[in-house]
């Protein structure tokens, strides 16, 4: 076959360092735009981008030619650079060292869209960590719960 051809939809999570409440309302909307361009300078277009106060949910296509580690990393760093620039209130922000990363069917790719942009609603009754424990137990992620935290 003469042609690479790929459509790869992938749920992204990761929280603020030691899941601090930073992602505030007056740099929300900002952040997600900043890190959708860094998606899409990298080839990997996000299709939506939600967030409550100590962690993000995105929605992205992983291009073909890109490492999953290699997109993230590039989106934790660079966003958490501009966030620092925003104002003093930001100045120590962190992302934490790690993140889960799931795939997605094409046909649940509009039940993941819905799930992210329903965060605020979710997180009434379910913090980080429970929701997090349940995406790798639905998805059979072995994990060991003294290294998931930071």
């Amino acid at each position: 076959m003469p042609q690479s051809l790929a459509r790869i939809h992938l749920h992204l999570v990761f929280s603020t360092k030691h899941r601090e409440r930073r992602i505030t309302d007056d740099v929300r909307a900002s952040l997600h735009a900043y890190m959708a361009t860094v998606f899409d300078n990298l080839g990997c277009p996000a299709a939506l981008i939600n967030s409550v106060e100590d962690h993000v949910h995105i929605l992205f296509e992983l291009a073909w030619t890109k490492a999953v580690s290699e997109v993230v990393e590039t989106v934790k760093t660079s966003s958490s650079k501009w966030i620092k620039t925003q104002n003093n209130s930001h100045a120590g922000f962190a992302w934490q060292a790690g993140y889960g990363v799931f795939s997605v069917s094409e046909s649940q790719v509009a039940v993941v869209r819905d799930y992210i942009a329903g965060q605020q609603d979710h997180h009434q009754r379910s913090t980080f960590q429970e929701e997090y424990r349940r995406f790798l137990e639905r998805h059979r992620v072995a994990f060991d719960e003294r290294y998931v935290w930071d």
